[in-house]
């Protein structure tokens, strides 16, 4: 470990910790008073905060040699990264900058919650020999140019496409408690200042739905890839591991919802509530299993 370019790493993501702050504030600030001037603002330092988190991941790709997200620092700061560019995507796309303020709450809570985690866990090392597997082709093409090191391989594909799901359904809770709020105001038949702003219900429903169905195939992707690398790593593909269990309901949470929701037609509240559970169990899968219930993971 070298610990000054880990300092180095740790001051950027403080730095990047500040624009997180900021474009929450602006974007509530936004909902608040409705000027557009706080929504540009609240945009553009997504816009920075993103950049920052981007150049963090390479920065510590460089330094490691390795993909950069194989500790829980590492990912959460991929998570943190798939939200930012998630939100952004939807905010150019359906117009909706009152989203920044829940959206960018949730990123905001995870930029602490890495913040706060152990200096141990934040260190830039090489890869524990479990999570080494470098797909063979990739090796021989980056070999001529010196850059074998950097090749990919199942645990990189597995991670990345697991917390891309993850960052979509983070997306999707945040919409969720929206739409749990709007539709309790619509019910009182009350004008609120506050609450007129949101989206209609059924513009929220939907991109809740979005979000999910967008997410899911990769949180699929994630648990194939992750079983062909367990039998790579530990010759089994499936131990019920803890991490195993958990991303296995997981997966079968948002499976009912989008099961229910296409071949029962359950919409609004049902469907709020199990996307707010679903993320429930998200966290727990990531940050209760890591800490409570340890198994064949426990080094990330």
């Amino acid at each position: 470990m070298d610990q000054p370019k880990v300092i180095m790493s740790l001051m950027f993501f403080t730095m990047s910790l500040a624009f997180y702050f900021l474009a929450t504030a602006f974007y509530i600030g936004y909902w608040l008073t409705r000027k557009d001037w706080m929504g540009q603002a609240g945009t553009s330092l997504t816009y920075v905060a993103g950049f920052s988190m981007t150049m963090i991941l390479i920065f510590r790709a460089v330094e490691s040699g390795h993909a950069p997200f194989s500790n829980l620092y590492e990912s959460m700061v991929l998570f943190i990264w798939a939200v930012t560019i998630g939100y952004l995507w939807m905010e150019r796309k359906y117009k909706f900058k009152v989203l920044g303020a829940f959206v960018m709450t949730v990123a905001s809570l995870a930029m602490v919650s890495a913040w706060l985690l152990p200096f141990r866990f934040k260190n830039i090392e090489p890869l524990n020999p479990a999570l080494q597997s470098k797909w063979n082709f990739l090796v021989k093409i980056l070999e001529p140019l010196g850059l074998e090191k950097y090749a990919i391989g199942w645990l990189d594909f597995h991670v990345f496409a697991t917390f891309i799901g993850y960052a979509a359904f983070a997306i999707s809770f945040a919409v969720a408690i929206m739409y749990i709020i709007k539709i309790r105001y619509e019910a009182r038949s009350k004008k609120s200042f506050l609450f007129d702003s949101f989206p209609p219900s059924k513009v929220l429903d939907e991109l809740s739905y979005i979000t999910i169905a967008w997410g899911f195939p990769f949180l699929t992707v994630g648990i194939v890839t992750g079983a062909i690398w367990a039998n790579y790593a530990w010759g089994t593909y499936w131990s019920w591991d803890p991490k195993e269990t958990w991303s296995l309901i997981t997966w079968l949470v948002y499976a009912a919802y989008l099961h229910a929701r296409v071949t029962r037609g359950w919409r609004g509240k049902k469907a709020a509530y199990i996307s707010i559970a679903g993320f429930l169990a998200v966290i727990f899968l990531y940050w209760g299993v890591s800490f409570i219930l340890p198994g064949l993971h426990a080094y990330a």
